[in-house]
């Protein structure tokens, strides 16, 4: 297009690079259309390669239709309608019988002309999982917190009616389910907070030096003291361990979920395994239960997933949240059968500075 300086039709290699990384597909054209940068996942949701479509005009190689088969580009109208327009908001396309989600956003030059077109593309397929996902996590919550509000509502009501009714004892027995349900309640607000920093990137790791094997018997210790019998846990160190600076509730936190799935749904002997690796220390999980079925393994961390019908409630979101916490660290987890059968769940975690980002 005439008159437009040569820096606004040619990308930045650094700039390609960049948007590459970007979840979201992405393409830039000119005031004229013509195609300036298409990203990877672009590429991947379009099926045009970047080669071919720089430098073409974009309803040559991205022919955008709305619902009705008009043209998106001439209904967008860069240059059209008030000077003060920046953006047009998402809207379904289709592309080669495949459905997309386009938005735009419109770069102006002092004068308020338009010499880019910044075009983000979805797949709505992508989208129509995550709004599954949502519609799972408010019925889940609703489920979940249904049973001890009104438990505490019930028992609450009653007191405050007929306190004189009741002796001490009995008094006892509803203020400890009401405590109870409570702390249920607490645990499961704070698995929601929890998951939304691990899905919007906001999760902070506080570093301090760590001892794995003392938070694990801490951990055990207060499982015995619950009622769990002590020779149902067992803690082997397997070899000098290395310094590790990590965020040492999150780790209680990791370690609390993965001893409470084994306790939970295994059977037998809990063994947690603590050993150094070339990069860290590997952290196990073992019990002798049934184990995760190998066509499950890949469906492990995510949200809700219970598995075989899992029956002893939960809100399915420990191991999403062991996983986010892990990850957050620089680590990574994955499980498999256990030596004895059963599963193990092992967990790798870097060694690093007190400054280890």
């Amino acid at each position: 297009m005439r008159g437009e300086n040569t820096h606004d039709r040619v990308p930045d290699p650094a700039s390609v690079i960049a948007v590459d990384d970007l979840p979201d597909g992405l393409v830039a054209v000119d005031g004229a259309g013509t195609v300036l940068a298409v990203n990877r996942a672009a590429e991947r949701l379009t099926g045009v390669r970047r080669g071919d479509a720089v430098g073409a005009h974009l309803t040559d190689v991205l022919p955008f239709r709305d619902s009705d088969g008009r043209d998106w580009w001439k209904w967008l109208d860069p240059h059209g309608g008030l000077s003060t327009r920046t953006r047009q908001v998402e809207r379904p396309v289709v592309l080669d019988r495949r459905e997309l989600l386009v938005a735009a956003r419109f770069v102006r030059n002092p004068g308020r002309r338009v010499i880019r077109v910044v075009i983000t593309l979805r797949d709505t397929a992508a989208r129509s999982r995550l709004e599954r996902s949502r519609a799972d996590l408010v019925s889940t919550v609703a489920h979940e917190l249904r049973s001890p509000l009104t438990s505490v509502k019930g028992f609450t009501a009653t007191l405050l009616a007929k306190w004189d009714r009741f002796n001490d004892a009995q008094k006892l027995v509803m203020l400890q389910t009401v405590n109870a349900d409570a702390d249920r309640v607490t645990r499961l607000i704070t698995e929601l907070l929890d998951v939304s920093r691990i899905e919007s990137g906001r999760l902070e790791i506080r570093r301090q030096l760590v001892d794995i094997p003392a938070r694990a018997r801490r951990l055990i210790a207060g499982r015995v003291a619950a009622g769990e019998p002590e020779d149902r846990f067992v803690l082997t160190v397997a070899g000098e361990l290395p310094e590790t600076w990590l965020d040492q509730d999150k780790i209680d936190q990791i370690l609390g979920n993965l001893l409470e799935n084994a306790v939970r749904h295994g059977r037998g002997k809990v063994t947690i395994v603590v050993e150094p690796v070339e990069w860290g220390v590997a952290v196990s999980v073992r019990d002798e239960g049934e184990g995760v079925a190998p066509e499950q393994v890949s469906r492990v961390f995510r949200q809700f997933w219970r598995g075989n019908g899992r029956r002893r409630g939960g809100t399915g979101l420990g191991l999403f949240i062991v996983k986010g916490l892990v990850e957050a660290h620089g680590g990574a987890i994955s499980v498999q059968r256990a030596p004895g059968g059963g599963a193990e769940f092992r967990f790798t975690v870097p060694t690093g500075a007190p400054d280890f980002a």
